[in-house]
């Protein structure tokens, strides 16, 4: 059994500030996040994309995003809990209480959910399921580690073709394989992509993987065509994510289909439950990460109020003690 002040359920942007924030405001925070990285979808999907929208930075990475995120929080300690799913929400004398998959649980001052779309589960390779974690990888946490290597990315969205933009100046070899033969991402990334050493094929799966204890080698079949065995280190399956709400549909938020509904204080229907960021629904919702960052703001001052009745909504500026 663990207790924190705020508990946050939700490792993406939205979720990170809102540890900073409770941090800033003297509270204990643990972060939760059923992928095993922070970043959320950021770092599961386009960590090396630019994005243009967060204000102060006329355009930031996403990667470079998220760990500035996890700096920021960092002199406030919050504790991560990372590949970890909350799955029941009860109640101890009026105090949230999370039950967590593996049958900790963690006692709460209050809960802010900033899920995103949800919970981030990769869409498997079937043939790598006896190579998850000795080789098979679904997003690349540190590209730099794959420098030299021989590299399989299979898919055909803009991740898969990211991931390809960004390994190819590193590895040895980069070959991406997709199942069709048009492709899901942008346009001018496939054309970048094609412009550059990667071998990329088309109307090919991956029928078989090679090697012992780690991945050797794939064997690649082209429809019509006949296999091929390349020599590889890694495979980077970049096969989408499924989202959903997982176990928080079963909590007893009102939802609007996958959204959870929250009022002015991002407060949910739940005593002493808020949300914040795109998994949230209320009139004139806009999903943004500046949104986000926010309603994350909002989240946590109210759910300071509901932990001590006595302290004040507005804590100060950031910068008055500087």
């Amino acid at each position: 059994m663990r207790e924190v002040d705020v508990a946050v359920i939700g490792a993406g942007p939205t979720g990170l500030f809102a540890a900073y924030y409770a941090g800033f405001r003297g509270l204990s925070v643990a972060v939760l996040d059923a992928l095993p990285e922070p970043g959320g979808q950021i770092t599961a999907m386009y960590p090396e994309k630019l994005i243009l929208d967060v204000a102060g930075f006329p355009s930031i990475k996403g990667r470079d995003l998220v760990a500035n995120l996890v700096a920021q929080a960092a002199p406030f300690n919050p504790c991560y809990l990372l590949g970890t799913r909350a799955e029941k929400l009860t109640y101890a004398d009026g105090r949230p209480v999370l039950g967590l998959a593996g049958g900790e649980r963690l006692h709460c001052g209050a809960v802010v959910v900033t899920g995103g779309l949800g919970s981030f589960t990769p869409r498997p390779l079937p043939v790598a399921e006896h190579f998850v974690g000795a080789g098979i990888v679904y997003f690349v946490p540190q590209p730099a580690e794959l420098a030299g290597r021989d590299v399989l990315i299979v898919g055909g969205g803009d991740s898969a073709f990211d991931w390809a933009l960004t390994l190819q100046p590193l590895a040895r070899s980069v070959t991406l394989v997709h199942r069709r033969e048009k492709f899901r991402a942008h346009a001018a990334t496939v054309s970048r992509a094609l412009g550059l050493p990667i071998r990329v094929l088309v109307n090919a799966e991956v029928t078989r993987l090679h090697g012992d204890d780690t991945v050797t080698g794939a064997e690649i079949t082209v429809r019509g065509g006949a296999a091929e065995i390349l020599p590889v280190d890694t495979v980077v399956a970049a096969l989408g994510f499924t989202a959903d709400l997982g176990p928080l549909a079963e909590w007893g938020l009102r939802l609007d289909r996958r959204h959870i509904l929250v009022d002015s204080t991002m407060a949910t229907n739940l005593p002493r439950v808020f949300a914040a960021g795109d998994i949230t629904e209320y009139p004139g919702k806009v999903r943004l990460i500046a949104t986000g960052f926010g309603e994350a703001a909002t989240a946590v001052n109210n759910a300071a109020v509901a932990i001590d009745p006595g302290a004040h909504l507005f804590p100060g500026h950031s910068s008055d003690g500087a």
